[in-house]
């Protein structure tokens, strides 16, 4: 199987499907990844471990800190006491809630990420434009986003009329 079609048929799984824990299973949420494969996460009753990811999701799906998934337990594990078996997304969460599967402990949580999400997208106002087309009569690109990692170069207007008079 290519990865490409690997990658459609994880992303179909984990965005299609509504998962319910099994008895074994527990929901956690991350509380950071420490690398390797790894994700620290944290239980409804405050217990701390870290758990695996499995191949099938590694450079498909992409944990963060916050998100809350599936696990199963381990029980040889000293350090990794368990391995996801499903990442769950805003609707997952919102489904297990209604059906009375969710975390009491959780719940504040993932009502605050729902709110804070709301409240980082902000509607944009609408900009007047000018009648001649043109979006504003300023160039000021301060708003713009700057790449720290590229070198800046400022190129004067001056410059720009001299290396056409060059040529």
């Amino acid at each position: 199987m290519s990865q490409a079609t690997k990658r459609k048929h994880v992303v179909k799984e984990v965005l299609g499907e509504h998962m319910v824990p099994s008895d074994r299973q527990q929901i956690v949420r991350v509380l950071r990844t420490p690398g390797n494969n790894l994700h620290e996460v944290e239980t409804a009753q405050g217990q701390r471990f870290l758990v695996s990811m499995p191949s099938k999701y590694r450079k498909n799906i992409w944990i963060k800190r916050g998100d809350f998934l599936i696990v199963d337990p381990i029980e040889e594990g000293e350090k990794v006491k368990a391995e996801i078996s499903f990442v769950l997304c805003k609707d997952h969460v919102r489904s297990l809630q209604k059906e009375g599967h969710w975390p009491e402990a959780f719940s504040e949580v993932a009502e605050k990420q729902n709110n804070r999400n709301r409240q980082t997208q902000p509607e944009l106002p609408a900009e007047p434009q000018d009648s001649s087309g043109e979006e504003s009569s300023s160039e000021d690109d301060s708003d713009l986003f700057v790449n720290t990692n590229r070198r800046q170069y400022h190129e004067s207007e001056e410059d720009s009329e001299e290396e056409e008079e060059a040529s």
